[in-house]
């Protein structure tokens, strides 16, 4: 008797969804935090630049923990998100390195489509470099220090392809009609440049989309918490995190 292969995917943008059903794959919206599949049903999951959109860290929690629950015993589940350290053991990243490669063009880049898939042979976490891109204070080593009140915080805006300076941070996003759909119907999301000129910047929308970016050991400690998956790996790729988890 025969395999048989189901893949489903899932997306809170319908514009997204509808491209996939236009490629052939089975799509549907939903959020990240409620996915509408039965518990166990999974036996594998990936969640590639997701999580690292989620503004808290009990969010973030909750997404893996959901993540875990669609699994079956013995399910695995990949998860990529945004590192903080761009250059890691002396190496720049292909983010960092696209703003010189491309010449100019960088506008053009999405940052989630950057992201390297993970390649056999990927370092374990256990041996990462310890001379990496320094992290700032969780809010719990912060307490007792003198801070000001979280109402009068900004986030500060990322400048394309430069090293990150913080973990809480907004990109800007330039949104683009397709010109090769009628209409212009379809909309393709790209960066802003912060060169770009004034003329372009009034032309179309832009939209600044929240990342948490994280630090080396994050994203594990945050699967380590739950008690309902076990970590088989976790290590460093192209400017990301990642972490394979086995559902227990």
């Amino acid at each position: 008797m025969g395999h048989f292969l189901q893949q489903i995917g899932c997306d809170r943008s319908k514009n997204l969804v509808d491209i996939c059903g236009e490629k052939g794959f089975q799509a549907f919206v939903c959020d990240a935090l409620a996915v509408p599949i039965r518990s166990g049903s999974c036996d594998a999951c990936i969640s590639i630049a997701v999580i690292h959109h989620f503004s808290t860290a009990e969010r973030r929690l909750a997404t893996i923990r959901e993540l875990a629950r669609l699994l079956r015993p013995g399910g695995t589940a990949l998860i990529y998100v945004w590192a903080m350290e761009q250059e890691y053991r002396k190496q720049k990243s292909k983010y960092l390195k696209e703003k010189s490669d491309s010449k100019g063009k960088e506008e053009e880049m999405n940052p989630d489509a950057t992201w390297g898939l993970p390649r056999d042979g990927a370092p374990d976490g256990s041996s990462q470099d310890s001379r990496s891109s320094h992290c700032p204070l969780r809010d719990s080593e912060a307490k007792g220090r003198d801070a000001e009140p979280v109402a009068a915080s900004v986030l500060p805006v990322h400048t394309n392809r430069t090293s990150f300076h913080s973990q809480d941070l907004l990109v800007p996003w330039h949104l683009k009609s397709d010109p090769k759909k009628k209409g212009g119907g379809a909309v393709a999301a790209k960066l802003l440049s912060p060169v770009a000129s004034e003329e372009s910047r009034e032309l179309s929308p832009v939209f600044h989309r929240y990342y948490h970016v994280f630090c080396e050991g994050e994203l594990e400690a945050a699967c380590r918490a739950l008690d309902c998956v076990r970590v088989q790996k976790s290590y460093y790729d192209q400017g990301n995190w990642c972490v394979v988890l086995e559902k227990l």
